[in-house]
Formats: C-alpha cells, sequence, structure tokens
C-alpha cells in the first residue's frame, strides 16, 4: 500500500483496520486488574473507545467523508490517550502484556497520522 496516493475509500478502510488493534489494546486495558485501580489507565481506555465509537456510524454507512472528518476531528484526544498510556505504563506494571500494549497503541498512532496525511487528490 502506497500511503501517499490513498483514496479517501481506501483511508477509512485502512483506519478501520488499525481500529481492530486498538480494540485488542483497548480491551485488554478494560479487563486488566490493574486499570480497576487506576484513574488515569481508565481514561486512556475510554478515549480509545470513544474514538473508535465516532468512527462505528461512518464506516456502517460506507462514508469515508464524514468518517475521515471524525478520525481527523478526534485525531489529537486519542494521540494524547496513547502519550499518557506510554507514560503510566511503567508505574501500572512492567508485565509484557503493558509493554506490548503500549507499543500497539504507538503503532496505531503512527499508522493512523501517516493514513490522514495520505491523499490522492
Amino acid at each position: 500500500m502506497n500511503e501517499s496516493s490513498l483514496s479517501p475509500q481506501s483511508q477509512m478502510e485502512a483506519i478501520d483496520l488499525q481500529m481492530a488493534h486498538l480494540w485488542m489494546v483497548r480491551t485488554f486495558l478494560k479487563h486488566a486488574e490493574e486499570t480497576e485501580e487506576d484513574e488515569e489507565l481508565q481514561q486512556v481506555a475510554r478515549t480509545l473507545y470513544d474514538y473508535m465509537l465516532a468512527l462505528g456510524p461512518a464506516v456502517q454507512a460506507n462514508d469515508p467523508a464524514t468518517y475521515l472528518k471524525q478520525a481527523k476531528k478526534k485525531f489529537s484526544k486519542l494521540r494524547k490517550a496513547c502519550e499518557l498510556f506510554e507514560e503510566i505504563q511503567p508505574e501500572i506494571s512492567d508485565h509484557t502484556n503493558f509493554k506490548m500494549a503500549a507499543v500497539s497503541c504507538r503503532q496505531v498512532i503512527n499508522q493512523v497520522e501517516a493514513i490522514l496525511s495520505a491523499s490522492s487528490y
């Protein structure tokens, strides 16, 4: 995939694929015992969910314009949540699951950012 020349439809599909990865990070965080005890970690999980929830109706309607508008509008909150997670993760747990969740979250952020900046127009 050449991200420098994606159509809006391709951008939507590529971001939606990244949302599958983000869903797994969010699910892990939501069900981790550590999350029950940490308000910041709860906020990270909620923000990941809110981003995906905002995109859902547009992908279901196959509306790339609305999808991309929402994805761009909410992206800064998603990035900040990932940054917060990376910051607090070492304090929460040094378990490999938490480390890999932080890496996955960062990868999604990097990919979504690249996809959002790609356009065939």
